[in-house]
């Protein structure tokens, strides 16, 4: 086994238990290496995974001294080679990267070694959450019809990974119907402390993770070290490579005082995630501490931890304290596990929440839970919070606003314009509520919003309120475990007779998958340039991804989606405006039927029980029939059916970047800010005049069997051409209208004509140009989609100049072989005049490139005028890299295992 050269393998005594072995960090800090004691909780169970992992190779005596020392304002230049203990994956990035790994074996074969030599050497979990959608709803019925029609479409899909379960012995997958990977990690598989069996006895550790979700930060409010990555970086760690990142700043957030009453955990979240987007925490660890902090419950914690990515930063982390202790009980989790667990903290000196000023962190922000107010955000991001009272203002001031990038830009004399649809009955305005979904794990996992929710129907259900039956009202859970709760409180009928009937367990609307809406409302919708809403309970908005056509999107608590569904209409200040009128004539209002904290306190034993959790998650396929029954392909090697959803990927084909400096390249595409993985990567719907949908027709496939871009991550022909192809996407290079508008959609200029960026970028990798694309500030927000950056790839774009750059998708860039360039100063593509009609070089590409260098952008205009920049390297480790050159992680991490004589077990 590996062993720390400070020699910290020690001994503690679980209650009941025998002695077990661990990596001591009071053994480090007796060998006075640093003052351990005071470093932030989080960077502690990275420096137990670096002693335990000591081998002299991947992990060396050096990289354990450097976090041991670890300065909270010092330069950040060391890399940190991070081994976790699992994997976990969702279905939409799970399937490529199974893909790959596939692929992998064929590579590894065709090199004269064994298939069976790769194979993951950690434990490594798929849950099916992502594919599930809203096609039915507001019946007793969707549930069953909504997992038939998932399983029509998702039939390939699902027998592929029923390949990978049988040919990989680590690999295990949760079946569709169960629930949302985050929530089923945190209620089952996270199972405390975990262990290993070694020469000198049981050895314990940490639980820590990577995840091909960006949410995967939810499992931090349990003490777990663990983030979202690509699936190109978990792959890598799948197969024992370190997860390698630069030693992170840490900032302290401070929590003092409690939430008042009728204030909700997703209040709390999302002004965190206004606050920290403003503290620019990007790429830190936040780290909660205080006396605030100790009051929430876990599950609390799991609502603020799961919006890292919202806020920016790498992980939300929370450590652990009894809280954390009763949980695992909670959720079902031996009495045994239950002490090793505690043990293990309180012997690492780990146990129990800081208080101010016993941690050095780079900084600190202190936020008062009592300041806390009912709150939303949108309609476009999750950092855009907007006080409950301010709703109607907020809307309306975006309405008329007279930038369309900005707002809605639409006539002000509009706004209470009523449009009939083909649908008797129906007319429409701006600011109509067409979706209200409870869904989203951030939410879901949470039984006391999930219970205001029930509470909520109930009484609006006694008062006669009801829902207008055009709304597409859904409830989707992350767990059966809600559920049951919910029936045992009596809470989930009022919720079905609001039309909040179960409809699936899984993402659904939060990722994009909440079905369409009816072509009446579509056709009068994009007629009339309606600004229409949706209302849901999860983290994501960003444009198009709710629904093509809904320009409005806003999160809130479960108890909100619910009175925003009655209310109709976003455009409403429901402190002072009714929700309705009751049965009686009589106006209600919200705080009339809003639940106290006393009627949340006396439902939420029903959330609160063992045996559920047990009996739910003893047997995850069992009552799965239409999982059991598929039949799936043997083997170690996949042979490759013909499927327009499953492919053999080309990346270990592809070329390593060619040494030297990128000369003549062209622009594809000119961005602006915030563009998100949703823009670059979408995993919604798609039409037949798409490229995509192109290629489909051209397999024969029917447009009422498209699936969604994200069911089709599975085959690059597909992705490669869903790459920068968003409805919603703005290419600045193309002409604006006479309002300043510029179109919208996945188009470009060659050679001055307007083309489809798919299109485009094939003649200029026929015609042996390089590609790059300009963006601004925030590069790649969002979801940790790998296909943003592997789309980049096959697209032939070389370099990605932006002003910066979220932490994942800048990782995956370097990961598929795209240099990720960023301007420095005051440059930008504004400041520099960039029209996309010009030439460009990029100098210093050479075999001495290090991490973080700069670098000479030069610029030929198309007069002959030549601008030499400096831009940054955002090649941000040494280990990157090797990525680099090697064309991407994936074949350098091929050729490792191949140098070693096949992968280690």
């Amino acid at each position: 086994m590996p062993h720390s050269p400070f020699n910290t393998l020690s001994r503690f005594d679980p209650p009941g238990q025998p002695e077990a072995l661990f990596y001591s960090l009071p053994a480090l800090a007796a060998a006075e290496v640093g003052n351990i004691a005071r470093l932030p909780v989080s960077l502690r169970i990275v420096l137990e995974a670096l002693l335990r992992h000591c081998d002299g190779h991947r992990v060396s005596e050096r990289h354990i001294l450097e976090l041991a020392q670890w300065q909270p304002r010092a330069p950040r230049s060391e890399e940190i080679p991070f081994v976790v203990a699992r994997v976990v994956l969702q279905d939409f990035t799970g399937v490529p990267l199974l893909c790959d790994l596939a692929a992998m074996r064929h590579a590894a074969q065709a090199r004269g070694r064994e298939a069976s030599s790769i194979e993951p050497l950690v434990p490594v979990d798929l849950v099916v959450d992502h594919s599930v959608q809203v096609d039915y709803y507001g019946t007793p019925q969707a549930l069953q019809q909504n997992m038939r029609k998932e399983f029509e479409r998702n039939g390939e899909r699902y027998q592929f990974m029923k390949w990978g379960m049988q040919a990989f012995d680590t690999f295990r997958v949760v079946p569709p119907g169960v629930g949302i990977v985050h929530q089923v990690n945190l209620e089952h598989l996270f199972g405390g402390v975990r262990q290993r069996e070694t020469e000198g006895g049981r050895l314990c550790f940490p639980d820590t993770l990577v995840g091909t979700d960006s949410h995967t930060t939810m499992i931090n409010a349990v003490g777990v070290v663990g983030w979202g990555v690509g699936g190109i970086e978990a792959e890598a760690a799948m197969l024992g490579q370190p997860v390698y990142f630069l030693t992170p700043d840490v900032v302290g957030v401070e929590l003092v005082g409690r939430l008042r009453e009728g204030v909700t955990a997703t209040d709390l979240v999302l002004t965190v995630t206004e606050l920290l987007r403003r503290q620019k925490v990007v790429g830190t660890f936040v780290e909660y501490f205080g006396e605030g902090a100790s009051t929430l419950t876990v599950t609390d914690r799991a609502t603020l931890a799961n919006m890292a990515p919202e806020y920016g930063a790498t992980m939300g982390f929370f450590p652990v304290d009894q809280k954390t202790v009763s949980y695992l009980r909670t959720t079902g989790h031996s009495e045994a596990d239950c002490e090793l667990f505690e043990a293990y903290f309180r012997a690492q000196g780990l146990f129990g929440i800081p208080r101010a000023g016993q941690i050095d962190y780079s900084r600190t922000v202190r936020l008062d839970l009592s300041s806390i107010v009912p709150s939303l955000a949108g309609p476009k991001r999750p950092q855009d919070r907007i006080a409950l009272p301010e709703m109607a203002s907020k809307f309306n001031q975006l309405f008329s606003a007279a930038e369309a990038d900005d707002g809605f830009a639409r006539p002000a004399d509009t706004l209470t314009r009523r449009y009939p649809t083909e649908q008797a009955g129906v007319d429409l305005g701006h600011g109509d509520v067409l979706i209200a979904a409870i869904t989203s794990c951030t939410n879901t996992s949470n039984p006391a919003v999930m219970i205001a929710a029930g509470l909520l129907a109930r009484k609006a259900v006694a008062r006669g309120l009801r829902v207008q039956p055009h709304i597409k009202t859904s409830l989707a859970p992350g767990s059966r475990v809600v559920t049951d709760y919910l029936e045992k409180a009596g809470l989930l009928a009022p919720l079905a007779e609001l039309g909040f009937a179960l409809a699936g367990y899984g993402c659904t609307t939060c990722i994009g998958n909440a079905g369409d809406l009816d072509p009446a409302f579509n056709k009068a919708i994009t007629e009339n340039q309606l600004v229409a809403a949706a209302v849901l309970s999860g983290n994501r908005n960003f444009e198009a991804r709710i629904h093509p056509n809904l320009r409005a999107n806003y999160l809130a608590s479960p108890p909100l989606v619910v009175a925003f569904a009655i209310a109709g209409r976003a455009n409403i200040d429901l402190n002072s405006e009714p929700l309705g009128l009751g049965s009686d004539g009589q106006p209600v209002y919200l705080r009339e039927v809003w639940p106290t904290s006393d009627e949340i306190d006396a439902a939420l034993p029903f959330a609160l029980d063992p045996e559920t959790f047990r009996r739910r998650y003893a047997d995850v396929t069992a009552d799965q029939d239409l999982w059991n029954a598929i039949q799936a392909r043997t083997g170690v090697l996949y042979d490759w059916p013909p499927s327009t959803y499953i492919a053999r990927p080309p990346f270990f084909e592809l070329p390593a970047q060619p040494a030297g400096d990128i000369t003549g390249a062209r622009a594809l595409l000119l961005l602006g800010d915030s563009v998100t993985t949703d823009h670059i990567s979408p995993a919604g719907s798609f039409a037949e005049t798409t490229p995509a949908g192109s290629w489909l027709r051209e397999q024969g496939v029917r447009r009422a069997d498209f699936n969604s871009y994200g069911a089709r991550r599975g085959h690059h022909e597909v992705m490669v051409r869903g790459t920068f192809a968003n409805v919603r996407i703005r290419n600045l290079m193309l002409p604006a209208d006479a309002q300043g508008r510029r179109p919208e959609g996945g188009y470009t200029l060659l050679d001055g004509q307007q083309t489809t960026v798919y299109a485009a970028a094939m003649t200029y990798l026929e015609r042996g140009t390089p590609t790059i694309v300009v963006a601004g500030e925030e590069y790649g927000t969002g979801s940790s989609r790998d296909w943003a950056a592997k789309g980049t790839r096959l697209l032939g774009v070389r370099a990605v100049i932006a002003r910066s750059y979220e932490r994942i998708h800048r990782a995956n860039l370097v990961g598929m072989g795209v240099l990720p360039l960023q301007f420095m100063a005051d440059d930008s593509a504004t400041s520099l005049d960039l029209r996309g009609d010009e030439t460009f070089e990029i100098r210093g590409l050479g075999p001495d490139l290090a991490p973080m260098h700069n670098l000479t952008l030069v610029i030929e205009r198309a007069n002959g005028e030549r601008v030499e920049r400096p831009v940054l390297c955002r090649i941000d480790t040494p280990i990157e890299i090797h990525y680099y050159w090697s064309g991407g992680i994936l074949p350098y991490v091929l050729e490792q295992l191949l140098a070693e004589g096949g992968a280690r077990h």
